[in-house]
């Protein structure tokens, strides 16, 4: 693939993710926009002419992300607090340089029915070093109260354990960094459910590509644990229409550990 190519696919990558988070508009500084016109297109006449147009259009599969645990990030963490103690120091990609706390995990540490899996920490949380302290925090624990939990019977954890600078999407080396331990924290709780929260959770775990609008609601697994995918409390936040479908995903979520959500008083 040509450089121009893989330019116009991250792009799209990156408007499909501004869109399923809320975004209508995106603003583009008058320099990035003299560096886009200054991109220079391949020459037309070496493209591959473009397949005839199709009676149907196809279903279009999507790729791989092929993440693996960086080499050189080994968990020595023998317990949850070890682990941790692990993540508070951690230094296996650039993002420590500007964290001001990580938020490694919180809940339940024995086999608790429900993981929430988010997707990093958001500026709150990263200048407190906790969960529930921001507005989306805060959402997701009345949305665990509505279920019928309470915090401490249920756990929660980041994919990414840093805040990326400005809450950017993080880049798949932080990605591949903290996927040790996402993946021993799974281990060492084995959840009866996951919920994953948002498309860049989602995308961490299945370790492929998803339009997060049309997979929510669709049961997934992880290492054979059943994964709800649901949107994020944040998008919520922007998009407070959307609050119907995360509790229709939450209930099926209860009904799939035998439970039904309390009445309300």
């Amino acid at each position: 693939m040509n450089p121009f190519d893989k330019f116009i696919d991250q792009l799209h990558d990156f408007l499909d993710y501004k869109k399923e988070t809320g975004f209508q508009t995106l603003e583009i500084s008058p320099e990035t926009l003299a560096e886009l016109c200054s991109i220079e297109t391949p020459n037309v006449a070496t493209r591959q002419a473009p397949p005839a147009p199709a009676t149907k259009r196809p279903t279009l599969s999507r790729p791989v992300i092929e993440i693996k645990p960086k080499e050189n990030n080994v968990i020595t963490g023998k317990t949850l607090e070890e682990l941790t103690d692990q993540i508070r120091t951690c230094s296996a990609c650039p993002l420590h340089t500007t964290r001001k706390n990580t938020v490694p995990s919180e809940g339940k540490p024995t086999r608790p029915d429900i993981l929430f899996v988010s997707d990093f920490p958001d500026d709150e949380e990263d200048e407190q070093g906790q969960f529930y302290v921001s507005e989306a925090g805060k959402l997701l624990e009345k949305m665990i109260g509505a279920m019928g939990y309470k915090r401490d019977n249920t756990y929660i954890t980041n994919l990414v354990q840093c805040r990326p600078p400005n809450n950017r999407i993080p880049h798949q080396d932080e990605i591949l960094a903290c996927t040790p331990y996402i993946k021993a924290q799974i281990a060492h709780l084995q959840p009866k459910l996951i919920v994953a929260l948002g498309k860049i959770a989602v995308e961490g775990l299945l370790n492929k590509k998803v339009a997060i609008t049309r997979l929510r609601g669709t049961w997934q697994t992880y290492d054979g644990i059943d994964l709800m995918p649901t949107f994020h409390p944040g998008y919520l936040l922007k998009v407070p229409a959307k609050k119907r479908e995360v509790w229709t995903d939450l209930q099926a979520v209860l009904a799939k550990l035998g439970k039904t959500p309390p009445s309300k008083k």
